[in-house]
């Protein structure tokens, strides 16, 4: 038997290494830190509440905030970002996730937020490469669903089965940083689209339904819009919105440049949108 102090001393060494490993695979501003702590204070008084109320607080803490493309893609390796700064509109639906989760977890720390995020953001929740990241959201939803982190509702509430082929990113592989040279990586992205394909579709609600099934859809539902455009499943998500018995969406807003309640009800906005062919809906569980 090892004597103890030696014992306590390769315990705390393997510890230690494995919280530095962890920390050294996470990509962060000390200003993230910060506002997380912001975000503490402003979500304690209803740790208690339900998950509901919790993803509204949590998605309007972050009303105004820019929205920024490309904050995943700036390291050549893999790793998690953690934004608190600026958004688009998936890593804002990550964080609220994850933060939300973060909150009925119990456990309100910054290391188990980055836990909750990484879970949500990669294939079973673990990074190992670009391709381990969830790039398609009808992926992310599947896997997201398997975790048992989200719930499907499309089909519930009368939505149909898209069947389309998804290749966008093999067929685009020049808007995407690091497919551009990478042949190896592209054949990974290419294999990846070729599971997705295999599960025969996802479902959706069309959006010449959603006025009359708004009722139906329930506020703080996470929700992606789908798209006609070939290869492709959604073009932007968000989360939807009841207030004063109007339908909409809280999103961070390409247009608008920063995180907003749109003014649009949801079936408008989808309406306008001509590649828009209606929402995905998902339960946040």
């Amino acid at each position: 038997m090892l004597p103890k102090p030696i014992h306590f001393f390769l315990f705390f060494s393997f510890f230690f290494d494995v919280q530095v490993s962890f920390t050294q695979s996470i990509d962060w501003e000390p200003q993230d830190k910060i506002i997380f702590e912001h975000y503490r204070k402003h979500i304690d008084p209803i740790r208690s509440k339900s998950k509901e109320l919790i993803l509204q607080q949590t998605a309007e803490f972050f009303l105004n905030a820019p929205y920024v493309t490309g904050t995943l893609d700036k390291n050549d390796t893999e790793r998690l970002v953690i934004n608190l700064r600026e958004f688009d509109c998936v890593t804002f639906v990550e964080t609220v996730i994850a933060l939300a989760n973060t909150v009925v977890s119990d456990d309100l720390s910054f290391d188990n937020f980055a836990s909750q995020l990484k879970r949500i953001r990669y294939r079973n929740g673990v990074v190992d490469g670009y391709d381990s990241r969830l790039h398609y959201t009808s992926d992310w939803i599947y896997d997201n669903v398997k975790k048992k982190i989200l719930s499907e509702a499309s089909q519930r509430l009368g939505g149909i089965s898209e069947t389309k082929t998804i290749d966008f990113m093999t067929s685009h592989r020049t808007a995407y940083r690091l497919l551009k040279t990478d042949d190896q990586m592209l054949e990974r992205i290419r294999n990846i689209e070729g599971e997705i394909n295999a599960r025969g579709g996802f479902y959706y609600l069309p959006k010449e339904k959603l006025e009359s099934a708004k009722v139906d859809i329930p506020h703080m539902a996470m929700i992606a819009f789908t798209t006609s455009i070939k290869g492709l499943d959604t073009t932007h998500t968000g989360f939807a919105y009841k207030k004063d018995g109007k339908l909409t969406f809280i999103h961070a807003s390409s247009a608008k440049n920063n995180v907003v309640i749109d003014e649009k009800t949801l079936s408008d906005y989808c309406k306008k949108q001509k590649s828009c062919t209606g929402i995905t809906v998902m339960l946040v569980r």
